[in-house]
């Protein structure tokens, strides 16, 4: 097959193209193959709201959800089983990926249960069972970057559980997480394990940024805070990186822990999919180009990607300062960076949970069915 131009010259470039979404569709019908054959795809993430809209939307779960049902399996059962079927059938999919990247990619995500996410012991346990269901070498287990969630990323990584942090939308709380990192890895050396085979990626919420902060800006009205329209995610992304580079490049805890053979751990550009239709829709593909960096696109925007997009090497690197700016005019104009993200994590995990409750409500309603 022939890859797409496009997407495989932002492969090029050092940016992992990974498909955010994920059903037994797309893995049955040889869709999420074709994906890793012509668009360059090498990991897949999840999360409650697209596992809720791929089952809530497909019969092909159907004679599963009966099964289990003449089992006697509860609600909870039965999704842990749904969702780790789809996510073991990924990652084979998608194991040859892994080999040939020595495990940097070929990655699949899945999610803790978000009704945990201020729960630390709770989020470990599941963290690691998750991991034990799955039992593919190329999972990713998807923690929130609450502060509940901190200590659990490092017991999970000590455990040498591969992670995905989730939720990050301040560069505040993504040095939390680096930290967390880090300790788990040291953790993890201590209990024997080889750092080599464990993976993680930060997952930095961009598109919401711009959505809750224009929202402000608009209320506002000024010329200053309207001519800062759409200008918070990047830069804020911006920052991040900066600061992923001080961390995994310039630090001194880091080298000792490369010696050993472990790998930096990836920033991983999410919430990618344009909100606002007066952006351009791979605004936030072409503006956040930079060498080991991931970024996972809802398949909407990856096929305007492939199409229109272009690769912008001068995107990120060098722009730290341009964004800290950006960061400064918005102060400038009555913003509170700090209610935002507070704000946009408390929103993330809500919306999690609300898909979640809407999964096992209809997830519930089918068992009784198979039942009666």
């Amino acid at each position: 097959m022939t890859q797409n131009a496009k997407l495989a010259d932002l492969s090029a470039a050092g940016v992992s193209v990974w498909l955010d979404d994920l059903s037994r569709d797309i893995i049955d019908s040889g869709a999420l193959r074709r994906e890793i054959d012509e668009h360059s795809v090498v990991g897949v993430t999840t999360n409650p709201a697209i596992f809720q809209a791929a089952i809530a939307k497909s019969s092909m779960y159907d004679d599963q959800i009966a099964a289990l049902a003449a089992q006697g399996a509860d609600v909870d059962a039965t999704l842990t089983a749904i969702t780790t079927d789809d996510v073991r059938s990924a990652c084979d999919v998608l194991a040859a990926v892994a080999v040939d990247s020595d495990g940097v990619d070929g990655r699949v995500s899945i999610e803790v249960d978000p009704r945990l996410a201020h729960d630390t012991d709770a989020t470990v346990a599941q963290a690691i069972e998750l991991s034990k269901i799955v039992d593919r070498p190329n999972v990713l287990i998807k923690i929130p970057a609450t502060k509940a969630g901190l200590p659990a990323i490092t017991r999970v990584l000590a455990e040498g559980i591969s992670v995905n942090v989730t939720l990050i939308f301040s560069v505040e709380r993504y040095r939390e997480v680096m930290e967390a990192f880090l300790n788990g890895l040291d953790a993890a050396l201590e209990n024997g394990h080889d750092v080599a085979d464990i993976v993680s990626v930060a997952s930095f919420f961009v598109s919401r940024v711009d959505t809750e902060i224009d929202k402000r800006l608009d209320q506002i009205g000024t010329p200053e805070a309207l001519a800062l329209r759409g200008k918070a995610g990047l830069a804020n992304a911006r920052l991040a990186y900066a600061a992923y580079t001080e961390v995994f490049d310039l630090g001194v805890r880091f080298p000792d822990l490369k010696a050993h053979g472990a790998r930096p751990q990836r920033a991983l550009w999410a919430s990618t999919g344009v909100k606002n239709p007066e952006y351009p829709d791979t605004l936030y593909v072409s503006e956040l180009v930079a060498p080991d960096t991931v970024n996972t696109m809802p398949g909407k925007t990856m096929l305007a990607f492939a199409d229109h997009g272009w690769v912008n090497t001068e995107s990120i690197v060098g722009r730290d300062a341009e964004s800290r700016g950006v960061f400064d005019a918005l102060s400038r104009v009555g913003i509170d960076l700090g209610d935002v993200f507070a704000l946009l994590e408390t929103e993330g995990v809500t919306k999690f949970v609300d898909a979640w409750d809407e999964l096992l409500t209809a997830t519930a309603a089918q068992l009784t069915s198979a039942k009666a």
